[in-house]
C-alpha cells in the first residue's frame, strides 16, 4: 500500500459515493489507474463494504445506551448462545468481549428508555447474565466510522 492507496482510502472514508473522476483528481491519478487501485483494495478486503450512514435521530433511534455485562459463565457454549442472542437484536450495533472487570460491552440505539427496557428483557430471556449495567449517553461528542490511516505500513 502506498500514498495513493492511502489517499483513496481517506477519500472513500469521507464519501464512498464520490464519483470516480472526482476521486481520481483528488488523489492525483487518472481514472483508470485509480479504478484499478479501488478494485484491488476491495479485492484484498481493505475496503470491506460501502454503506450509507443514516441519521439515527430522524429515524427514531436517537438514544445511545452502553450495556456492560459481567458473567460467571465462561464456556464456549455460553459464549455462542450469547453471541447468537445479541446477533439477533438489531438495536445492538456494537458487541465487544473485554478485558478487565467487564466481560462484554454492547452499544445499542433505541428511541427511549421503554424501548431499552424491552431490549433488556429480550436479552435476559435468551441468555443468563450475572450483572448488567446500562449507561445512557447524555451527549455524543465524537462519533466516526473513519479508521486512522497513520498506522498503515507500506506493502501492507
Amino acid at each position: 500500500m502506498d500514498e495513493f492507496d492511502l489517499r483513496i482510502l481517506s477519500c472513500l472514508q469521507r464519501d464512498a459515493s464520490m464519483p470516480l473522476a472526482e476521486l481520481a483528481a483528488e488523489v492525483g491519478l487518472s481514472a483508470t489507474p485509480c479504478w484499478r487501485r479501488v478494485q484491488k483494495l476491495e479485492g484484498s478486503g481493505l475496503i470491506r463494504k460501502r454503506v450509507a450512514l443514516l441519521d439515527r435521530t430522524r429515524l427514531g433511534a436517537g438514544v445511545t445506551v452502553f450495556i456492560a455485562v459481567k458473567t460467571s459463565r465462561h464456556s464456549m457454549e455460553w459464549l455462542e448462545r450469547f453471541h447468537a442472542a445479541v446477533a439477533d437484536l438489531p438495536e445492538i450495533v456494537d458487541f465487544y468481549r473485554m478485558s478487565g472487570e467487564i466481560d462484554y460491552l454492547l452499544k445499542a440505539f433505541v428511541p427511549d428508555i421503554a424501548a431499552y427496557d424491552a431490549l433488556y428483557k429480550k436479552l435476559i430471556s435468551r441468555v443468563d447474565l450475572n450483572d448488567v449495567t446500562s449507561m445512557f449517553a447524555m451527549e455524543e461528542l465524537k462519533s466516526t466510522t473513519a479508521i486512522p490511516l497513520g498506522f498503515a505500513k507500506d506493502g501492507s
